[in-house]
């Protein structure tokens, strides 16, 4: 068995890629070689997208002088929904790709083995097996960041639903005559609570005459993680208002998971959840206080532990892991 895989995170502000190697002695233990990361945020569609995510690859492989023959496979976590059996794009609105023949492409191009998976079911894996969700059963993974993604883990399996899309809470309706989403519908947790959502409505007050000081920290590019955390520290108005908006509908919606779900575990992660200490621990105090009490009392938060990692590590370990548990 070759010792090397690829991993690759594909999200609607960045694509990393990692030359992953195997630990020969405990084969799910995974070490990153090598990275390459790009911004996505100016590559929406189909053909943009992937030209990116090639660019990304070839870099990885000429900067780490790995021969193509030397890799068991490559490991793709799309955010959007996925067609697992034929590594298809069905459709992620922050990338605005649809039908995207990704694993298709990858395979003709590289001549390597390819499998395709939801960015936050990957990422689940890789927390339940070398993360936060170890010696936990059932499990709600929520990933706050361009948008919200989420993976439910019922007896340490992801569990997909009947179309494969289950554990979509960042589309959860929070207001029905509310805010367009990007998915196209309205009124979704994902429209209230996302990084983009808070951007959105920073902005709207900036053009509405609000003075905010992100809009230097920012200088014309999209507001970041970073920005919104800098902000914060200066206890910015603006910045202040809508994020702990974005907490009030982002708690409100965990706390409905509870109630419905019953989860021991839920892990937070995503790049709001990683920057900003604050918005994880609010986040978490509000949440509880909104859940029903037996359930609140009985579900543990915790903070995901591979960070930037968790999609390019468990796109490595999804397949392994669902062989294992089909044997079983």
């Amino acid at each position: 068995m070759k010792k090397y895989d690829i991993g690759i995170d594909l999200g609607g502000t960045k694509v990393l890629c990692a030359l992953i190697e195997k630990n020969e002695k405990d084969p799910q233990e995974r070490k990153i070689l090598f990275e390459v990361k790009k911004k996505t945020k100016k590559e929406k569609g189909n053909k943009k997208v992937t030209a990116r995510l090639f660019e990304a690859l070839d870099e990885l492989f000429e900067i780490s002088k790995i021969k193509k023959e030397e890799i068991n496979s490559i490991g793709i976590a799309i955010a959007g929904q996925i067609d697992r059996n034929n590594g298809t794009v069905i459709n992620a609105c922050n990338l605005e790709c649809k039908n995207l023949e990704i694993k298709k492409l990858i395979e003709e191009k590289y001549s390597i083995k390819t499998q395709v998976y939801n960015d936050v079911e990957a990422a689940a894996t890789g927390e339940l097996i070398l993360g936060a969700g170890k010696n936990h059963k059932d499990i709600l993974c929520v990933f706050i960041g361009t948008g919200i993604g989420s993976s439910i883990i019922i007896d340490k399996k992801i569990f997909h639903g009947v179309s494969g899309s289950a554990g979509e809470i960042g589309h959860i309706i929070v207001d029905l005559n509310g805010r367009s989403c990007s998915c196209g519908g309205v009124g979704c947790l994902e429209a209230y609570a996302s990084r983009s959502a808070i951007e959105s409505r920073i902005q709207g007050a900036v053009k509405k005459g609000r003075k905010s000081i992100i809009t230097e920290l920012a200088d014309g590019q999209h507001i970041s993680t970073k920005h919104i955390k800098q902000a914060l520290d200066a206890h910015d108005e603006v910045t202040v208002q809508y994020v702990n908006e974005a907490i009030e509908y982002l708690s409100g919606g965990l706390a409905s998971a509870i109630n419905f779900f019953n989860p021991e575990l839920i892990i937070l992660g995503g790049g709001l959840i990683q920057g900003i200490d604050e918005i994880y621990l609010k986040t978490i105090r509000l949440a509880k206080a909104k859940a029903l009490k037996v359930a609140s009392e009985k579900t543990e938060f915790k903070k995901a532990e591979l960070g930037d990692y968790s999609g390019v590590i468990g796109a490595t370990l999804t397949e392994e892991y669902n062989n294992v548990i089909r044997n079983h």
